[in-house]
């Protein structure tokens, strides 16, 4: 990646929720690797989700989506979220200390010892990704397990998913893999098969961690069309830079004209 001299492919998540069973094995493993503090054991009346939503405490979540059928049935569609470590990472372009960067593996991590607390990086993430921990107002979120990684290893949370929902690998290889895999989950019965984030063209260039979903990305609750927070900033700062000329100009102008 951009300013590495130790270039490696670029690495991420498939999460395939066709086959998620919501055993929360992924979350579990990435709180003991991870040492994340406990979400305590609320039953929320709506769901068996006890941790609710990603947060400073809870790096990957599983959803549970109740959702009926035509034949007046149920089903439940599970997915196991996580940060998406997005192409264009607007947390990274709005970080003022530098916490936030870009790994060799072309992860977006943030260093806990050089974040400031300021939080600009929570409102910048589109898909609410990033939160500030209670009495420590420090941002935290998934790292794809830098550390395992560097190591030669992969995610905890990819490691101890039982049914291989969440797949790690170089991300090329991973969107091939995932091409061919919607196509055959739509010809077992589900047309409504997709994936999500693997497109380069969307809104934030891709994301290094992408989801094959059963429905729309709003019954995930996923945006439907994610836009990095900081794609319009570069043209802000070119029309910002021209009107400040301008009025230097017109100051410089008017000064001069009053000399004579």
């Amino acid at each position: 990646m951009a300013g590495h001299l130790d270039r490696r492919p670029r690495m991420g998540f498939f999460t395939d929720t066709s086959v998620c069973i919501g055993c929360k094995a992924c979350e579990v493993a990435c709180k003991e690797w991870n040492q994340l503090p406990a979400d305590g054991l609320d039953f929320l009346a709506t769901s068996y989700d006890n941790t609710g939503a990603l947060g400073s405490d809870s790096w990957r979540h599983v959803a549970f989506v109740e959702q009926p059928t035509d034949g007046g049935g149920l089903r439940w569609l599970m997915s196991s979220d996580v940060c998406k470590h997005c192409t264009e990472a607007a947390c990274l372009d709005v970080c003022p200390t530098g916490s936030l960067f870009r790994t060799e593996f072309g992860t977006v991590v943030v260093q806990q010892d050089v974040c400031n607390g300021c939080g600009y990086c929570v409102p910048a993430c589109p898909f609410g990704v990033i939160d500030q921990r209670r009495g420590d107002g420090r941002a935290w979120k998934c790292t794809l397990c830098y550390d395992r990684l560097r190591d030669g290893q992969e995610p905890a949370c990819a490691k101890a998913c039982p049914t291989a929902s969440i797949q790690f690998g170089p991300l090329d290889e991973l969107r091939a893999r995932a091409g061919a895999r919607v196509e055959a989950v739509r010809a077992a019965g589900e047309p409504g098969a997709r994936l999500y984030g693997a497109e380069e063209s969307d809104g934030v260039g891709g994301t290094g961690a992408f989801f094959l979903l059963l429905d729309e990305p709003a019954v995930y609750g996923l945006p439907a069309f994610p836009v990095a927070t900081t794609r319009d900033l570069p043209a802000m700062w070119r029309a910002a830079a021209a009107g400040a000329a301008a009025l230097v100009a017109g100051v410089a102008t008017a000064f001069l004209g009053s000399r004579r």
